[in-house]
């Protein structure tokens, strides 16, 4: 292997040490690279572990600066992220380097008795701690009590085989990266329930004046960036309009033409009754302008007045369920 071994910043846990792994094996084997997994404690897994809500823990971003603050003193050379935790912002200092090959963004279910959502009784406890998910499901009118919860892929499974919650709701990609798919008992359909924006996807972070930025490159896959690129841009473009929980889903296909990009992405009230739903087509190199129009399209459509209830002027549309076409899909599920 060719020169030192490159410092790879990591959170402790099995899923973010398994994925950071990954990364690791990339990287001896493309760049000829010794590794090492250097593990970082972030403010995410404090409160994690005092369970406390994360939105209460100051949001996604929790699991992010520890490691990139190990990165800004040099302590590690790269730090891999779940890609979903990545605030919008982009970080003084700090490349984007590569986004490997995505695994299945979709969200799963896990639940009592091999069950899928639609077959659990009305009042069955499901867990989650994504508004995203609680809004969508919601929205699917199936009389579930959506409840809280925290901690890792273990503690979440072991409420349901304890009997303390009938199911939970979590990302298909951390099961399978940590080889637990045999305990999904549903994967949900994107029509119904979008995943987060960056879901399944590895950021692979660097310092931006590092040699390192343009080795990289060589992990990096090119479709799964241009997905992410679209699915971030619909965040952030939202972000600044409306405080809705928001979901987005993009993926490149063969068109008739070459590679197109398409972008589903949905705004919801916190309770699933409003919501606000578009898709778009683009050009995969320009991924970032497809996902920003849509949402400046969105916020138009009232994305950003939706939890201002009932009488914001948005229409009475289509069950939360069906497919969303090109044209916006405004929904009133009452």
């Amino acid at each position: 292997m060719n020169g030192a071994a490159i410092r790879i910043g990591t959170r402790a846990s099995l899923l973010a040490t398994t994925q950071s792994e990954q990364v690791a094996a990339l990287i001896r084997e493309r760049l000829g690279r010794g590794t090492e997994l250097v593990e970082v404690s972030t403010e995410g897994d404090r409160t994690q572990a005092a369970g406390t809500p994360l939105e209460q823990a100051g949001g996604t971003g929790v699991f992010v600066s520890a490691l990139r603050d190990a990165l800004l003193a040099g302590r590690v050379d790269v730090a891999v992220h779940s890609l979903k935790d990545l605030p919008t912002a982009r970080a003084d200092g700090i490349a984007l380097a590569a986004v490997p090959l995505r695994e299945d963004p979709r969200d799963v279910v896990v639940a009592r008795d091999g069950l899928t959502l639609g077959e659990l009784p009305v009042g069955s406890k499901v867990g989650t701690g994504s508004p995203r998910r609680v809004a969508q499901v919601e929205a699917l009118g199936l009389g579930l009590d959506l409840v809280g919860v925290r901690g890792n892929v273990d503690t979440r499974i072991a409420k349901v085989r304890s009997g303390e919650y009938d199911a939970v709701l979590l990302a298909r990609a951390g099961l399978a990266r940590i080889g637990r798919l045999e305990e999904v008992t549903e994967v949900l359909d994107p029509f119904q329930v979008l995943p987060a924006p960056g879901q399944g996807a590895l950021a692979v972070e660097c310092r931006a004046d590092d040699d390192l930025v343009a080795a990289l490159v060589a992990l990096d896959d090119p479709s799964s960036r241009a997905a992410v690129e679209a699915e971030r841009a619909v965040l952030a473009t939202l972000e600044g309009g409306c405080s809705a929980p928001i979901g987005a889903l993009a993926e490149v296909v063969e068109g008739e033409d070459g590679e197109e990009l398409w972008v589903r992405a949905v705004a919801l009230s916190r309770d699933g009754v409003l919501s606000v739903r578009m898709s778009a087509t683009g050009d995969p190199r320009d991924a970032a302008g497809v996902g920003t129009r849509l949402a400046e399209e969105m916020l138009a459509d009232g994305a950003g007045d939706l939890d201002a209830g009932p009488d914001a002027g948005l229409s009475v549309g289509p069950s939360a369920g069906s497919p969303a076409g090109p044209e916006t899909d405004r929904v009133h599920d009452a």
